[in-house]
């Protein structure tokens, strides 16, 4: 449990950040009146810290890179007329540092306060030096805007080390670390080297499947797609876990179990279980449409049944 206990609410980039969703109509085209009501909404709500547009809850991967700036804009101009104090971060995907580089540029001038920067894909198969991976935060760093680092799974060739995140937080524009490693064997380790390191970078979770243990074994928040669908009952939670108040997280957590295994269904957060977050938060009423973008498919049916039938004996706090 973390020891200093309360005073991650003085910190900033702590707290509970929430990933956005993003409407689209049924042409595929940005939902921008949806988008605009859906980030109102959440901006409304007590206890969020930021707001995170283009991440892979936002369906980053199939946006153009002229809709990624649009997503921030609207998001931006939406938090700050609704919620001054809140950070928008954009997320930022690309294969080389150059083109990081320019979305990084584009998402300040936007309005981004921070850029999620996630790994180049290719590592995935190809893997990739050290000296490569601490290089290209602080190639992106350059854009001048705040970086949170994204750590991929540890089991994937595209995951960073303790050794080169101990590296990347040198960097003063690196605010925070999104910690997907998903090796709880290593989690309490990484997290009390990196706060050694450099104590004002945050450590926060993005493990929306096992959300409790994580913020229980060490964090400093939770960056989570979760929270973009019900917000109040993640804040509370996350909350609850940080300020040590373990039977209110336990209590809470009976309630986050059940909806948790219907969005990710035992496994990990991913293109399905966004899709599922989708349709039932529409199918809650709380969302324009359940229109994802190609190539993914719409849900069937019977599993759209299946998730109208699952809510319908849940009593939820969104």
């Amino acid at each position: 449990m973390n020891n200093d206990t309360n005073a991650w609410r003085t910190r900033p980039w702590s707290g509970v950040y929430a990933a956005t969703l993003c409407p689209f109509l049924d042409d595929e085209s940005l939902d921008e009146p949806g988008l605009h009501a859906y980030v109102a909404e959440l901006a409304a709500v007590e206890g969020l810290r930021g707001l995170v547009c283009n991440g892979h809850t936002g369906e980053i991967m199939s946006l153009r890179p002229a809709e990624r700036v649009r997503v921030t804009e609207v998001v931006a101009r939406t938090v700050r007329a609704a919620a001054p104090a809140l950070k928008v971060v954009s997320g930022v995907s690309a294969e080389g540092s150059l083109e990081a580089l320019d979305h990084a540029q584009a998402a300040r001038e936007a309005g981004a306060d921070a850029i999620l920067l996630m790994p180049p894909h290719h590592w995935l198969r190809f893997g990739r030096s050290s000296s490569t991976a601490v290089g290209f935060i602080d190639d992106v760093a350059a854009a001048g805007i705040d970086v949170i680092v994204h750590q991929y799974p540890a089991w994937t060739r595209a995951g960073y080390t303790l050794d080169e995140m101990l590296a990347m937080v040198r960097n003063p524009r690196v605010v925070m670390i999104k910690m997907g490693t998903r090796d709880m064997a290593r989690w309490r380790y990484d997290y009390e080297r990196l706060k050694e390191a450099a104590p004002p970078v945050s450590i926060v979770t993005c493990h929306d499947e096992f959300l409790l243990p994580t913020l229980l074994d060490g964090a400093d928040g939770a960056l989570i797609g979760f929270a973009g669908f019900a917000p109040r009952l993640m804040i509370a939670l996350v909350h609850a876990a940080l300020d040590g108040d373990l039977a209110e997280a336990r209590r809470l957590q009976q309630q986050v179990g059940p909806l948790a295994r219907l969005i990710y269904n035992f496994g990990e957060p991913g293109c399905a279980a966004h899709q599922r977050m989708k349709v039932a938060r529409w199918l809650l009423g709380r969302f324009p449409s359940p229109q994802f973008r190609r190539p993914i498919r719409p849900l069937s049916d019977a599993d759209v049944d299946r998730l109208r039938s699952a809510l319908a004996e849940m009593r939820l706090v969104l």
